[in-house]
């Protein structure tokens, strides 16, 4: 199997119209791709229009974020990141989508990103998503005509923690709400609680708190 993981940030800046910026949330990224490098995994990065990935944080600064905004090569790949037709699908075991806001503009209705995790998980790669990540997921379908998430027990940021970070009438729809229309069994724990949840090859996490499980899970899979 591929030595290669495939990380999925958006694209998106601005949240909404409140003139706030967003974009992928750091620690979510930095904890992810420093448990999977240094797993010995290459990483490459995709977003639905390619360049560079805008992002935010803040205030759980973690040891991560230093790597991470410090090292060369990953530095290189966030702000050169791919377009999705640039992706060969084969070249890589694992696909995984990083949250943050920006998600919520640009992830849901990508049908070159689909079809990448729809290629993916019928190599019998992972799949995963952390956080707002698991959007990119909602509209994924298989070649049988079945969505990827029906009947796939999930983890995702809660209506709750959607209400407490503000995004009550400014996120065009609840994550997840929109992974149950379409068969996920989901399931919340308390506000900025780990959850991290693995149904087979497919692993999703509740909030930031999550991402170093999902991380861990995606490593304990391939091996």
């Amino acid at each position: 199997m591929s030595k290669k993981i495939l990380l999925v940030l958006t694209s998106h800046a601005q949240f909404g119209n409140t003139g706030k910026p967003t974009g992928y949330y750091l620690p979510e990224a930095s904890v992810s791709a420093k448990i999977i490098s240094d797993a010995g995994y290459e990483i490459d990065f995709v977003s639905p229009q390619g360049g560079p990935a805008p992002f935010v944080t803040g205030n759980e600064a973690d040891p991560a974020d230093e790597w991470f905004l410090n090292d060369s090569e990953i530095q290189h790949k966030v702000n050169h990141t791919l377009k999705p037709a640039e992706v060969d699908a084969n070249q890589y075991s694992a696909i995984y989508y990083i949250g943050g806001h920006g998600t919520v503009w640009d992830f849901k209705d990508n049908a070159e990103l689909q079809d990448i995790t729809r290629k993916i998980w019928e190599n019998n790669g992972v799949v995963a998503g952390v956080c707002h990540g698991p959007i990119g997921l909602i509209n994924v379908k298989l070649s049988n005509g079945k969505y990827l998430v029906d009947g796939k027990k999930i983890a995702s940021f809660s209506n709750a923690e959607e209400a407490a970070e503000g995004g009550v009438g400014v996120v065009p729809f609840f994550v997840a709400d929109e992974l149950a229309a379409h068969g996920g069994i989901i399931s919340h724990a308390d506000l900025w609680e780990a959850n991290v949840i693995a149904d087979g090859n497919f692993v999703t996490g509740q909030n930031p708190a999550s991402a170093k499980g999902v991380s861990d899970e995606i490593v304990n899979l391939l091996k």
